[in-house]
């Protein structure tokens, strides 16, 4: 099977070695996200609400990039550096997906690029 690159400069671009999202078949691996502005490649300014709006807003242009959205998300990897902030992680992600709501995973590690205090990843299925 092939191997699609999906790139758009509505995101961050890659930081190293590695693409936006790779769709193999339907699936599209989408990597993970930072809450860098795309037209700056710097930090999103604000709270750890703006961080997480950011990174589901980048999440959100790959998905697009490669033909899906959101809704097409079936995992989703949330990683924190504080999981104090977990509950907002929820309050914000009921702006952007609804139900059935993906998989999800949220991990507590002990430091992020550039300093984030979040990033997160998905898996996506989208229809031919």
């Amino acid at each position: 099977m092939s191997r699609e690159i999906i790139r758009t400069d509505q995101a961050p671009q890659a930081i190293g070695t590695y693409s936006q999202a790779v769709k193999v078949g339907q699936t599209v691996y989408l990597s993970g996200q930072i809450p860098l502005v795309p037209e700056t490649m710097e930090m999103v300014e604000g709270d750890i609400e703006q961080q997480i709006r950011r990174v589901f807003d980048n999440l959100q242009a790959v998905a697009r990039a490669a033909g899906g959205s959101l809704a097409d998300v079936v995992k989703l990897n949330v990683f924190l550096t504080d999981l104090v902030h977990f509950p907002v992680v929820n309050q914000v992600m009921a702006d952007y997906f609804a139900e059935p709501y993906p998989a999800r995973a949220a991990i507590g590690v002990a430091a992020l690029p550039k300093d984030a205090g979040v990033e997160m990843d998905a898996i996506m299925e989208i229809d031919s």
